[in-house]
């Protein structure tokens, strides 16, 4: 499964340099100089390689150079370029409490009483913090879930299963 670690957002400059908007928690390792990058073109399904020359952060995104895009025009080519990664690729998490966002979805997420709320669709990245959106069981609605331990105190992937412990109010419909 390929997993989405930044986005081509626009060009910056003259000079070919790219704005990545980052998507993945080790930019630093991603996106070092000297990283193979595979990069699938916005509105195609080619995919290109490419080798990262330098990268700095400015503005809560990276300014990128990458190989053989050395202006405007080229950068310019890149909108909407997703770098992406196999999921297979990645080495498992150390900590227990983290997880890959395409470990979670799918995963069903239910009341402590087993009372199935829904299946987790995605896990979106916020200024906040990390939501699950869910896919409500009994209607099909979208239910952002903050995913934070005192509202989703378990995690189970051998089961599949996510149990939640939600605010009053938060499955309501309205």
């Amino acid at each position: 499964m390929e997993l989405v670690v930044g986005r081509v957002a626009k060009s910056h400059g003259v000079r070919g340099e790219l704005v990545v908007e980052i998507r993945t928690d080790e930019p630093e390792a991603r996106f070092a100089p000297g990283s193979k990058l595979r990069g699938r073109l916005a509105r195609s399904k080619e995919v290109r390689d490419f080798t990262v020359e330098s990268a700095r952060e400015h503005s809560g995104r990276l300014l990128v150079f990458l190989a053989g895009v050395a202006d405007r025009d080229a950068a310019d080519a890149l909108r909407g370029t997703l770098f992406v990664v196999d999921s297979e690729d990645l080495p498992p998490s150390e900590d227990p409490d983290e997880f890959y966002d395409h470990e979670l979805e799918g995963l069903t997420v239910q009341l402590a009483d087993a009372t199935v709320v829904g299946t987790v669709r995605e896990v979106l990245h916020s200024a906040a913090g990390e939501l699950l959106s869910v896919k409500a069981a009994d209607d099909g609605r979208e239910i952002l879930i903050p995913f934070v331990t005192a509202i989703v105190p378990t995690v189970s992937l051998a089961d599949r299963l996510i149990v939640i412990d939600p605010p009053e109010g938060l499955l309501d419909p309205e």
